[in-house]
């Protein structure tokens, strides 16, 4: 099979090659597609790499050749607005208190000489006529510069110490800006410029006032806490909330009205003893949960809580009187119960022991009497009791 091929412009002056894939067309786009691939017999596919190329325009034109575009690169993510981190406990830059005493001392030294070659202070020497000899003439521009640098160097010596106490902290701020915690004592130097905020990280114990609530089964209350905290993080402490402290009250209100209204105050009339430990008279277990409370609460800004422990639980004034009626009749019933139990055993173990033995023989008649005399005469006793 013979096939004709004709020539184009673009293939005149091309070398020829005895190969197959020496004639090439030139694709406008991107590629150069073998002339042979156009009158292939065989249906199979032909995988053929097509690397991306300079096309040609129409010759003579003037067009210039374009090159393939590449894929656009992906834009670059923008940065995130800068933010000021949560504050987080970390020393701060100070100096001995030394350095700040040389610095003050220095500063004065400098006033009192740019004072002196000012002549603003008595003279320190005569000629030999007996005239009083002055180290300068008024204050000059040197002068007035001596001065304010020696004034500048003994406020900024002075006005930076500081003394650190037991127990104390400082945390440090500069316009809005957290700048570190001093927990150092002693005589130290701080920059002036910064704002000082004193902090006490001292082991502490708050006893709050009656704190109103109520129980399971919404029973007016009045409860006393003792609470075991300390400052563990100055920077949360200080700038993570507006008064750590009142923020610590108020989370011991939160948790006693959680735990509290999942239990009773008391007992109800007849139940078991064993069934204390479910109400808020165990005080050990209501401690337990007011402190892991409070302590998750608090460890946000920068508080360790240590215990939390009711001291007296109360009800209100309002229903104190109407409870404690109640209670007083739910243990005298609770005693008469008692009472009546313990007489007729006695009276059945009495009428029990006579019969066996054979001291006498009752009918049933001469029995309920004597069972009747004998729970009288016992419940008399106990009553004198």
């Amino acid at each position: 099979m013979s096939t004709t091929t004709s020539h184009s412009p673009e293939s005149e002056g091309a070398p020829e090659s005895t190969g197959r894939g020496a004639r090439l067309i030139h694709n406008e786009v991107t590629t150069e597609i073998p002339v042979h691939l156009l009158f292939r017999d065989e249906t199979e596919p032909v995988s053929v790499p097509l690397a991306p190329a300079v096309v040609g325009r129409r010759r003579g034109t003037g067009e210039q050749p374009r090159v393939a575009r590449r894929a656009a690169a992906p834009a670059r993510p923008r940065p995130a607005p800068w933010t000021d981190a949560e504050p987080e406990e970390r020393p701060a830059r100070v100096l001995p208190g030394a350095a700040g005493v040389l610095a003050g001392a220095a500063g004065v030294a400098g006033c009192v000489l740019a004072s002196w070659w000012a002549g603003a202070l008595p003279p320190l020497a005569v000629d030999t006529l007996g005239l009083p000899v002055h180290a300068g003439a008024g204050l000059g521009g040197p002068q007035w510069a001596a001065l304010a640098g020696s004034g500048a160097l003994g406020l900024f010596g002075f006005g930076g110490l500081a003394r650190g106490r037991t127990g104390h902290a400082w945390v440090l701020g500069l316009f809005g800006r957290y700048r570190g915690t001093v927990r150092r004592t002693g005589l130290m130097w701080v920059n002036p410029l910064l704002l000082r905020r004193r902090i006490d990280v001292r082991l502490r114990h708050w006893r709050s006032d009656p704190i109103p609530a109520v129980d399971a089964n919404g029973v007016a209350l009045r409860v006393v806490v003792l609470v075991v905290w300390r400052v563990r993080d100055t920077a949360r402490a200080a700038l993570g909330v507006e008064d750590h402290q009142r923020y610590l009250r108020e989370c011991v209100e939160a948790a006693l009205a959680r735990v509290l209204a999942q239990l009773p105050t008391d007992l109800p009339p007849g139940a078991a003893r064993t069934a204390e430990a479910g109400t808020l008279r165990n005080t050990e277990a209501v401690g337990e949960a007011l402190t892991r409370l409070v302590a998750a609460d608090a460890a946000a800004v920068g508080l360790q809580v240590f215990s939390t422990q009711p001291l007296r639980v109360e009800y209100a004034p309002e229903v104190a009187a109407v409870m404690q009626r109640r209670r007083l009749a739910a243990l005298d019933a609770q005693h008469r119960d008692k009472v009546l139990t313990s007489v007729v055993d006695s009276v059945e173990d009495t009428v029990t022991r006579l019969t066996v033995r054979g001291l006498v023989e009752l009918d049933d008649y001469e029995r309920k009497a004597l069972v009747k005399d004998l729970t009288v005469a016992f419940y008399t006793g106990h009553g004198e009791r």
